[in-house]
């Protein structure tokens, strides 16, 4: 069996955690494994499954209410030891710079371009797979 990546989605929004699913798709490129996500409406539920431990990479929703995406991004690599990459769904280009102070790995903008989200996670993936083998 092969083994799975865990991406974590996090947004308040069902339709926005279902686009970024259905763009990256089970598969964002041949080099990585397949994804399994597991989506999250709340922070809570977002801290509870990372001190768990076993996500890859997090999706954070920046339009996230109440808890926006970027001060969640900020939070977790404060609190949680070893934090996934996160990519960061920001609501314009212009946002980017919001995306670099809360600290994410990637960022890209909404509506989801699939091609473009598919590139970032796959990116996110590869890296944090190779230092996890390492």
């Amino acid at each position: 069996m092969q083994p799975t990546a865990t991406v974590l989605v996090y947004s308040d929004d069902a339709n926005t955690r279902e686009q970024v699913r259905l763009a990256a798709g089970r598969r964002p490129a041949a080099d990585v494994p397949p994804v399994e996500y597991i989506e999250c409406a709340t922070l809570p539920a977002v801290l509870g499954l990372l001190e768990e431990g076993g996500v890859d990479v997090c999706v954070l929703d920046g339009e996230a209410v109440p808890a926006g995406g970027m001060g969640v991004c900020r939070q977790i690599k404060d609190e949680i030891f070893d934090c996934p990459p996160v990519l960061l769904l920001i609501g314009r280009p212009q946002d980017a710079w919001l995306a670099t102070w809360s600290r994410a790995e990637a960022a890209v903008p909404q509506p989801v371009d699939p091609a473009t989200l598919a590139d970032s996670l796959a990116g996110l993936l590869r890296h944090r797979l190779q230092r996890t083998a390492a």
